[in-house]
């Protein structure tokens, strides 16, 4: 009798003191892709500390849920907000898809730098006002930690950042001094903090960099716990041999991998996603650890530069610029653009034609005005050939120049999304619809691709339970990504928490007027405080740098 009272007296004690947050009467959809149920959610602290029927409770706030869906904060598992965030750390069109944690990143990483990549690289810090004030992650997370952070964020170490930091732009090979200094330079950003080691192997010098060179730094991150994860050699026509590469890098390093944006790129290329669905799958049944991430959207972004064959790089932008004025250059690069090949991933071939590619983010004040047309649209105003128009557009804009590209079917974006090994990356930096940000003119992804996939996907299209979306949002991801205390609803998890009503979420931005927050997320926690709250948004800054396994304190 005596332990019966003292049970019940630490309840009662328990429910006497109040919470910080309690969230009632949602449907929790718990992130593991088990179906809803109903129940009372309160935070302490910033993490979740009770689920249940939790009627007897008090808290400091309370969040009357009724009616919506009350799911985990969604991970992105590629964003490229690692200078952005610098610029607004609130990172708006992140929130408001209920993004909570991004993983960034991609071949080229934020650290480490050096004098030789701070010049080189100096229009794109020019373009966003930031002095690089850092020159290793450790130094670039406590400058983050200082300013405050509206999202989690997590990178990766680039295996093109590494190369840059020993060889320059080089299209060369590493001898056996330069590749174990480049190996030092991985294992001292996984002691900063980097999960893993990335490649953007499209972008030179990417290219330039063997399979054997790739996994050596990959054994590297390996060894303190990493992942591997990739932009591919080639996504349209070369797509099996790129894949193969992942999946021997990720045997020989003994490493998990992760193909990014996995799509069928270019239109000899619609309809292969069954074969490459089935391709990846024969190497998890033979035990690799491969999996992906997707954006859903039928047009790529990226470099505009990327439509220039790997060659002309060599040696950088300012290189590449000089061959685009050399006629004899310029020809043999129009050749190489107008003959298909595997060797390359050529996106001129892979695409119906000049109309399939919208100009997005210029850095020449003079070529601002172009954003938001069509290379058909330009050259008809220019009056010149569709390639001509490309090459000197990338002269006048230093090579800077960003573009959405047509490219993909909607059968394999679908296909690639329904996959269970598949999660959800933006692949866009975090922005916002004004001040520096709002002048650019993203592809619309960067505001609306998580609310996009719940309306177009599940609610409209029915190809996908809402379950399974919010799985591949938050627990799919947190798995790959080994955030153990993060992408379930679960006591002892920190408490990244998104509210919403599933018959309203949709997103707002399009191709033709891409600066629009996407609409219906009623509150977005992070870390158990409010970023959006009432559907507004509230300026805090409870962001948190999740570092690595291999972090060294």
């Amino acid at each position: 009798m005596k332990r019966f009272l003292l049970i019940l007296t630490l309840t009662c004690s328990a429910f006497s003191q109040p919470y910080d947050l309690l969230i009632r009467n949602g449907h929790l959809v718990d992130g593991t892709g088990s179906p809803w149920y109903s129940g009372d959610l309160a935070i302490q602290g910033g993490r979740i500390v009770a689920i249940g029927a939790l009627s007897e409770a008090s808290a400091a706030k309370t969040i009357d849920a009724h009616g919506l869906v009350v799911a985990p904060g969604f991970i992105d598992m590629l964003g490229q907000s690692e200078m952005t965030i610098l610029v607004n750390p609130h990172l708006p069109s992140k929130i408001f898809q209920g993004i909570t944690t991004e993983i960034t990143g991609e071949g080229s990483s934020i650290a480490p730098l050096n004098d030789r990549i701070i010049r080189a690289d100096h229009p794109n810090y020019q373009h966003y006002s930031i002095t690089p004030d850092w020159t290793t992650f450790r130094q670039y997370f406590a400058r983050l930690e200082k300013q405050g952070m509206g999202i989690n964020l997590a990178t990766y170490v680039g295996a093109t950042q590494v190369r840059r930091m020993v060889l320059g732009d080089e299209n060369r090979a590493p001898n056996a001094n330069e590749l174990e200094h480049m190996k030092q330079l991985v294992r001292d950003a996984m002691h900063d903090g980097a999960v893993g080691v990335s490649t953007s192997l499209q972008y030179a010098p990417a290219p330039y960099a063997s399979t054997e060179e790739l996994i050596a730094l990959a054994s590297e991150s390996a060894k303190l716990g990493g992942i591997y994860a990739s932009h591919m050699r080639s996504e349209g026509d070369g797509i099996i041999a790129a894949i193969d590469e992942v999946i021997r890098i990720s045997r020989e390093a003994k490493i998990p991998a992760e193909i990014w944006h996995l799509k069928a790129a270019g239109k000899t290329n619609w309809g292969r996603m069954p074969e490459i669905v089935a391709h990846i799958e024969k190497a998890r049944q033979s035990g690799v650890d491969i999996s992906a991430d997707t954006y859903a959207y039928p047009a790529w972004f990226n470099s505009f530069s990327a439509f220039i064959p790997p060659w002309a790089h060599d040696g950088g932008d300012a290189k590449l610029i000089a061959r685009l004025k050399d006629p004899a250059e310029r020809a043999r690069i129009r050749k190489d653009m107008e003959t298909p090949s595997s060797k390359w991933d050529n996106e001129w071939q892979e695409i119906p034609g000049a109309e399939s590619i919208l100009v997005s983010v210029v850095q020449n004040p003079k070529l601002v005005p172009l954003q938001g047309k069509t290379i058909a649209e330009i050259a008809k105003l220019w009056n010149k050939d569709p390639l001509d128009t490309i090459f000197d557009l990338l002269i006048q804009d230093d090579a800077f120049t960003s573009v959405a590209v047509f490219g993909m079917s909607e059968p394999d974006v679908t296909l690639a999304l329904q996959q269970p090994w598949v999660s959800v990356c933006n692949d866009s930096q975090g922005t916002a619809t004004d001040g520096l940000l709002g002048r650019e003119h993203p592809h619309p992804r960067a505001y609306g691709t998580f609310p996009r996939i719940l309306r177009k996907y599940v609610r409209e299209e029915g190809k996908l339970r809402l379950e399974d979306a919010i799985r591949k949002f938050s627990a799919l991801p947190a798995q790959r990504m080994r955030l153990t205390d993060r992408g379930v609803l679960k006591k002892g998890m920190w408490a990244d928490i998104v509210i919403f009503d599933p018959a309203t979420i949709h997103d707002r931005a399009t191709f033709e007027n891409p600066n629009q927050l996407s609409e219906g997320m009623r509150y977005v926690l992070v870390n158990g405080v409010p970023v959006i709250e009432n559907g507004k948004q509230t300026n805090a800054l409870p962001g948190k740098v999740l570092r690595g396994p291999g972090y060294v304190n």
